[in-house]
C-alpha cells in the first residue's frame, strides 16, 4: 500500500490518541469528510474540528481497523468502534470508512458509513441507564 499505508495507518493512531489537528493535516487543503447525519466537512481545520466534537462524548473510544482493501487509490477499512461514556456506559458498533486518496497520499475524500439508527438506540439507552 506505501504511502496510502502510512496515510491510513495516522489517521487511526491520530483519531485513537486524539491528536485531531494531525488528523486534519492528512486531508488535502480542499479534502472532504462526509459521515452520517451530518454536513460534509471541508479543509484541514474544519475536519479537525468535526473530530475533536464528536468524539467529546467518548473520554474512552478505539477505532479498531479489522480489514483493510486496496483499490487503486481508494482504501476500505472495515472498523470495530469501542467506547465509553462519561458515564461509563459502553458503546460499540461497526463502520466502514471509505478512502479518496491524491497523488500525493492525502486525503481528498473520506466517507464513513455505520448504522446512526442504532448507535442512538445505544445512546439514548446508556442515557437512560444513567437517568
Amino acid at each position: 500500500m506505501g504511502d496510502a499505508d502510512a496515510t491510513v495507518q495516522a489517521y487511526f493512531e491520530g483519531i485513537n490518541a486524539e491528536r485531531y489537528d494531525d488528523v486534519g493535516r492528512l486531508f488535502a487543503p480542499d479534502g472532504v469528510l462526509v459521515a452520517p447525519g451530518t454536513e460534509p466537512r471541508r479543509g484541514p481545520r474544519e475536519i479537525a474540528e468535526y473530530f475533536r466534537a464528536a468524539l467529546r462524548r467518548y473520554p474512552e473510544h478505539l477505532d479498531d481497523p479489522t480489514r483493510v482493501i486496496v483499490a487503486g487509490r481508494t482504501v476500505t477499512v472495515e472498523i470495530h468502534f469501542t467506547g465509553a461514556l462519561e458515564s461509563g456506559e459502553r458503546i460499540e458498533f461497526d463502520a466502514v470508512d471509505v478512502f479518496d486518496l491524491d497523488d500525493e497520499a492525502r486525503i481528498e475524500r473520506l466517507s464513513s458509513w455505520y448504522d446512526s439508527h442504532a448507535v442512538r438506540r445505544q445512546l439514548q439507552a446508556a442515557t437512560r441507564q444513567t437517568a
